[in-house]
């Protein structure tokens, strides 16, 4: 019985320590393995179809990986759409869905999805997940500050506030 115990003691602390882990949203995280990306970009507001380049070469890059389906990146939307002119020629933004293009879903669906919600910056589908794979992303919405390099200097998992935003802005472009 003390065995079964001190099992139970250990299972519960390393899931609680995972779990504060998990909690960190706001943490740093420098691992430029995946990145830069090709993704390929759709003909919308602020977007042009083609290929497009995650980082950006010149200038740090949000990355804002979404769906069209995800109620809570329509209100990332809104934060974004904020930010973006404030930010606009020191920070790059890339939005990039991993939804699968076929059956149901055309590039005009997301096309339409981002002109209602105001868009003006690159947006792209990657059905691969490279994107999400090299940010680490485990779930939707995802952002993630990454450097010229590829190194992701910031991310955050779930709803941003703009101050938050802003303040991991001004940390990446100060340091």
């Amino acid at each position: 019985m003390n065995r079964r115990r001190a099992l139970a003691a250990i299972a519960g602390a390393g899931l609680t320590g995972g779990s504060a882990l998990i909690l960190q949203s706001d943490a740093p995280f420098a691992d430029s393995d995946g990145f830069p990306v090709r993704v390929e970009g759709i003909d919308a507001p602020g977007s042009e179809d083609g290929p497009l380049r995650v980082p950006r070469p010149d200038r740090p890059t949000l990355v804002d990986c979404f769906a069209t389906w995800c109620a809570p990146c329509d209100r990332q939307m809104e934060v974004l759409t904020a930010l973006y002119p404030e930010f606009e020629g020191a920070i790059a933004f890339a939005s990039v869905t991993s939804e699968r293009v076929g059956g149901g879903l055309a590039e005009a669906d997301i096309a339409d999805w981002w002109a209602r919600r105001d868009g003006d910056w690159p947006v792209a589908v990657d059905p691969e997940s490279s994107v999400m794979s090299a940010v680490g992303a485990d779930g939707l919405p995802y952002l993630a500050l990454v450097d010229a390099d590829g190194a992701v200097q910031w991310r955050h998992s779930g709803l941003a506030s703009g101050e938050r935003l802003r303040s991991a802005f001004e940390a990446v472009l100060e340091g």
